[in-house]
């Protein structure tokens, strides 16, 4: 948790230096050349899952880089999109921008986002950390398995939330926010959020999910399993706030849940703008996602409500604000199982089979 210039390995489910180390694997990124790692030479399903170790260490390259060694890690659904393909074509964009390297390929590619560990070695300009220091700042009240759920999901519901849904602790109070996909990481995390504010909360997820829901302070819970939704939803006042982890055809009706002419707004997560870089290539790719978004935004304009599209955004700031709400009490990991790193595999398995109550982590170490 907290403020991080450059995580220097690439991905996470790699060993000490850049990603998670197995049981008992020690030393410095200066002592050992090799760490184990879960990678994959190809995308589709999990069979392409390979486990080696022989990764080559991570050299610091630029002064603002850190080398971490990983604790703890967890997967998120984009990592299980990753592995299919998703998004290949901005992160070869991101590896090689000018392509000068169009020859040489992004694998073997180590998927994964969330970290919790140690900082082992840093660049000439970093100033905010020194070795030994738990990256990013974790709050001292958790563990690393569970400050490996928090980073990417917190920052996403953030992102959604507060940079684009305008959503802030002084003007949160007493406003009706509605969350479709409320038991999945980032539903969990946004539930906390907004009611940490002051919101008034109702989540829909499945019955076996409501307690969950009003143990982290959701006032209504709605089952999406138990009639149309969107006529239980109907009889309810409107809303000044809605959040969709769903996409489909939610966004057909849920905007009609708003309150019109008042500010309202409704932020999707599910947005086809790596789909369309993938399909069309990356300048026709962006091109047809502004399209889509420019006229949607002003269609629902004109109906009195606000449209936007969220994604996950890096923030050092963002990510101090989480952790004083974590040891503040307000905000807690919500973890739905724990693998140990030798079973990568299962844990997206576990992660594929969907219904998730919070977040699949995997345990690197022996240490809690």
């Amino acid at each position: 948790m907290g403020r991080l210039p450059a995580m220097l390995a690439r991905g996470t489910l790699r060993g000490t230096g850049g990603r998670a180390p197995v049981r008992g694997f020690g030393g410095s990124p200066r002592s050992r050349s090799a760490m184990p790692s879960w990678v994959i030479d190809r995308y589709g399903r999990n069979e392409v899952l390979r486990f080696t170790r022989e990764m080559a260490f991570p050299a610091i390259q630029f002064p603002n880089e850190v080398v971490v060694q990983v604790h703890a890690a967890s997967l998120n659904p984009i990592d299980l999109s990753m592995r299919s393909g998703y998004g290949a074509t901005a992160l070869n964009m991101k590896r090689d921008p000018l392509k000068i390297k169009s020859t040489e390929t992004e694998f073997p590619l180590t998927l994964g986002r969330d970290v919790s560990g140690v900082v082992m070695e840093c660049g000439l300009s970093v100033s905010y950390f020194k070795p030994g220091d738990e990256v990013s700042f974790k709050p001292k009240c958790l563990s690393h398995t569970e400050a490996a759920s928090l980073p990417y999901v917190g920052l996403t519901a953030w992102s959604a939330i507060n940079k684009v849904g305008g959503l802030n602790q002084s003007n949160c109070s007493g406003k009706r926010v509605l969350i479709l996909g409320a038991s999945g990481g980032v539903g969990t995390f946004a539930v906390q959020l907004v009611k940490a504010w002051g919101a008034h909360v109702t989540a829909v997820c499945s019955h076996d999910a409501s307690a969950l829901m009003k143990k982290l302070g959701a006032d209504d819970v709605i089952d999406y399993k138990s009639g149309n939704l969107e006529e239980q939803l109907k009889p309810l006042p409107l809303f000044d706030f809605i959040l969709d982890n769903v996409g489909g055809s939610t966004e057909k009706w849920a905007l009609n849940l708003l309150k019109k002419w008042s500010g309202a707004t409704y932020v999707t997560l599910v947005t086809p703008f790596l789909i369309n870089m993938d399909k069309l290539g990356v300048a026709d790719g962006m091109l047809q996602t502004g399209v889509t978004i420019g006229s949607k935004t002003v269609k629902h304009l004109l109906k009195g409500v606000h449209y936007r599209w969220a994604f996950f955004m890096p923030s050092g700031p963002s990510l101090d604000e989480i952790a004083e709400l974590v040891d503040s009490g307000k905000i807690q990991p919500v973890i739905d199982q724990v693998f140990p790193f030798s079973e990568v595999p299962k844990a997206f398995l576990k992660l594929e089979e969907g219904h998730a109550r919070g977040k699949t982590v995997i345990n690197v170490v022996d240490k809690k």
